[in-house]
């Protein structure tokens, strides 16, 4: 729906003798972004003299599970062989747990009702099917410290999420790195990175935004993004590393309120020790008992 409604935009441009840039002019939007919303508004109608035609068809194509431009993204990544993804701002979709995924798409600006979020949400986690499958992908993330810290859903969501990780992370095919804090800035700071190698060798770049994205083929382009990526993969820990850390903001931050945390167990460790008679601990933390004076 969305190829036939820009297909449609386009026929009546063409007739109406217009070029973006003057739609871009009569619709009040930037000449070249017209090519990336030749699908949508009123004043498209009305401009292009549609006689409702497009009002009658923007109904069906507002109904699509994801926005267009992330639509060859995903046809990509479907059949990609190496998936290179930095994340920002939260976790990549196909780590994410069905919580997790569900308090992200609910504050989604076009998100219209309840079965629209129902229709994403299983779009999604349909999507992870395949890191489990014979044609498996390679999979190699990178996380900014960011995306650890930001109680997306919640404590008790964000637990699960980061427990995913280190679970997921245990796949052969899959390998986690986070980039901490103190790297302080680099090239792609603003959104996040895709770079997909698909089965002949070919390489694509994706990069998006809160409310945008951008398909990259273009091959001059792509080596830029590769590169990008592999400083961003020699700026991040370590994979063993990013675990550790991806563990202690587990314990430190998303803890269960009756789990204590492992500076807490150090602690009463150290007050045990330090009171009269204290025992020594092992460091399994079994107790060592005091040799009994013989008769």
């Amino acid at each position: 729906m969305a190829a036939l409604f820009g297909s449609r935009v386009r026929e009546l441009r063409t007739a109406a003798g217009l070029t973006q840039t003057d739609v871009g002019t009569l619709t009040h939007v930037v000449g070249s972004r017209i090519a990336q919303i030749e699908r949508a508004t009123r004043a498209l109608d009305k401009e292009l003299v549609a006689d409702d035609l497009l009002i009658d068809l923007w109904p069906y194509v507002y109904r699509e599970a994801f926005p267009d431009w992330s639509q060859a993204f995903i046809a990509y990544s479907a059949r990609a062989a190496v998936i290179r993804q930095y994340a920002s701002h939260a976790v990549p979709g196909l780590l994410q747990t069905p919580d997790y995924a569900r308090a992200l798409l609910s504050v989604g600006h076009s998100l219209r009702d309840a079965e629209h979020l129902e229709e994403r949400l299983a779009a999604r986690l349909d999507r992870q099917v395949r890191l489990t499958g014979p044609d498996r992908p390679e999979l190699w993330i990178i996380l900014d410290e960011a995306v650890l810290r930001r109680p997306v859903g919640g404590s008790t969501v964000m637990r699960g999420q980061l427990e995913e990780l280190l679970r997921m992370a245990e796949e052969p095919n899959i390998t986690v790195q986070v980039l901490p804090f103190d790297q302080g800035e680099h090239g792609a700071l603003g959104g996040s990175l895709t770079v997909l190698v698909m089965p002949d060798g070919t390489e694509v770049a994706y990069t998006e935004g809160a409310h945008h994205g951008q398909l990259t083929e273009e091959p001059d382009e792509v080596e830029r993004f590769v590169l990008a990526y592999d400083h961003l993969r020699a700026m991040a820990l370590p994979p063993l590393m990013s675990l550790d850390l991806i563990r202690s903001v587990l314990e430190a931050d998303y803890r269960g309120s009756r789990v204590p945390s492992r500076s807490d167990r150090r602690r009463l460790a150290q007050e045990q020790l330090q009171q009269p008679g204290g025992r020594r601990l092992r460091g399994g933390g079994g107790r060592i008992p005091r040799r009994r004076p013989r008769p």
